[in-house]
């Protein structure tokens, strides 16, 4: 196996050539296109080991930025397309990033703006090389022609398997974001675990609707596509109608995402008149599966159904094998994969998962990655499960204070923060409840300050500016008070039995 991923994207222009890789792009002049942005960094100034930020949503620039940073020899920071300017420049100092890639107004929203105007504010200065998606694409990759093709193989061949390819900005139990560093060796091997477990090929074609932001869609999406010669076929955001299309007219086979994303195209009310039959294979978790879905997913959409577990530390740790019938799948994320393994600590019950492709550690923050990994080398998940006399882990709750919306993780912690930056607030606390479209959303309950008030849409309102969208709480509650313990800490078991009682 390739253990970079320049070695990787050389080996798939020989071993797949003329096989579709991205767009109108065969695997043979994938590689040429990679190159190109890789020049064109260079000529930028991104020197080896510098970090380049890229903010925007599926595309085959994101894809072409993606690889050609590490043929230049630089890190991989992906931005979340769902956060504020405020978040975005967050990541963006704190990674040191010395260039940013970004989408132009997207969904309503002018990314590129929004980061600039909070920079403004607070004093700092955005990175030297700045580079707006679409409209400053072609001038970008020209401005690489003044740079040889042999400096850019150059870097690509002093790239170290034990280089960092990606930093994944995620959040940890106290909501403050954690950079979670893999290397060239890591993201690899992991994306060829999945691939050799999902069976991918040249003959595949992957809709890859799961974020590249996200070590998923990076991953088990783009990298696995690469190892495989798959073709990769991006979608910038989950519309029903779309993918349908999209599935037709593309013939997908693969298309992973989270158990809404299966329930919205069956349900939908024009999902008899798409041809879905290309589908082999659906790949779903980040929630519970009932068996039901399962089986209803092989028989409507007459594709393999496997389930899978992972955190961005680990990405793939286990994985259902096809075959599986449909209770292993919809009760368990299948059994270790990518050279993990997997055991339950005494006496609470966590998830603990040890091996070579578990993450370098937390940028720049030794203490969390000592408390995430200990002495002997295992990872602590912060989620609670069971493991079965085959090995197949089942999960059944969470250590950790966090829920998950649409298949995002949110932390309450976080939200908490910023909630408790309204003048009014005088305490606030946040859980995850059960919604039918997007398994859990957040509601709020808010104490106010003594003479002071709020209404819920002032709450969300003021939520919406500094948030991504999938963090914003749905609901808000304004409460007296809220039940505390002895030490004063909010007792959140309460509120949830609250919440299901209504």
């Amino acid at each position: 196996m390739t253990s970079t991923i320049p070695a990787a994207v050389t080996r798939a222009a020989a071993t797949f050539g003329p096989a579709p890789a991205l767009g109108p792009l065969s695997y043979g002049s994938l590689l040429g296109e990679v190159r190109r942005v890789a020049r064109a960094l260079i000529a930028g100034g991104l020197r080896p080991g510098d970090r380049l930020a890229l903010w925007a949503p599926n595309s085959p620039e994101w894809v072409l930025t993606a690889l050609g940073v590490g043929y230049a020899g630089g890190t991989l920071v992906p931005v979340n397309t769902r956060f504020t300017g405020v978040e975005a420049l967050d990541v963006l100092q704190r990674s040191d990033a010395r260039g940013l890639v970004v989408v132009g107004p997207f969904l309503r929203a002018d990314r590129l703006a929004a980061v600039t105007a909070v920079a403004a504010e607070e004093g700092v200065a955005l990175p030297r090389l700045v580079v707006s998606i679409p409209d400053g694409w072609d001038e970008f990759l020209a401005s690489g022609d003044a740079v040889p093709e042999s400096e850019a193989d150059a870097r690509a061949a002093a790239v170290s398997p034990d280089d960092v390819a990606d930093i994944l900005f995620t959040s940890g139990t106290t909501g403050r974001s954690k950079g979670v560093m893999s290397a060239h060796r890591q993201s690899l091997a992991v994306a060829t675990a999945w691939a050799e477990i999902a069976g991918l090929g040249p003959d595949d074609r992957y809709l890859v609707v799961n974020p590249f932001f996200n070590s998923f869609g990076l991953k088990a999406g783009i990298l696995s596509c690469l190892v495989s010669g798959a073709t990769i076929v991006p979608q910038k955001v989950f519309d029903v109608p779309r993918t349908m299309e999209s599935i037709g007219a593309e013939r997908i086979t693969v298309l992973p995402g989270p158990p809404t994303l299966y329930t919205s195209l069956m349900d939908h009310p024009e999902a008899g008149r798409h041809d879905l039959s290309s589908l082999r294979l659906a790949v779903t978790g980040a929630a519970t599966v009932p068996p039901a879905l399962v089986e209803r997913m092989r028989e409507e959409l007459g594709a393999e159904v496997l389930t899978a577990y992972g955190l961005t530390e680990a990405v793939v740790a286990t994985m259902c094998r096809p075959g599986d019938d449909a209770k292993i799948v919809a009760e368990t994320c299948g059994r270790s994969a990518a050279g993990f393994e997997v055991r339950i600590g005494e006496p609470d019950g966590e998830v603990l998962l040890r091996g070579p492709n578990t993450m370098l550690g937390y940028l720049d923050d030794p203490e969390a990655t000592a408390a995430a990994i200990d002495a002997d080398g295992w990872l602590h998940t912060g989620d609670v499960g069971r493991l079965d006399e085959h090995g197949y882990l089942t999960i059944t709750d969470r250590l950790k204070d966090m829920y998950i919306c649409g298949g995002f993780n949110v932390y309450p912690a976080e939200v908490e923060r910023v909630l408790a930056r309204l003048p009014q607030v005088a305490e606030a606390a946040v859980i995850g409840v059960p919604d039918e479209r997007l398994g859990e959303v957040g509601r709020a309950f808010v104490v106010c300050r003594p003479g002071q008030s709020l209404t819920g849409a002032e709450v969300i309102e003021f939520c919406r500016g500094r948030l991504a969208g999938y963090k914003v709480p749905r609901g808000v509650e304004l409460r007296a008070e809220l039940p505390h313990n002895a030490s004063g800490k909010v007792l959140k078991y309460l509120l949830r039995a609250e919440a299901a009682d209504a």
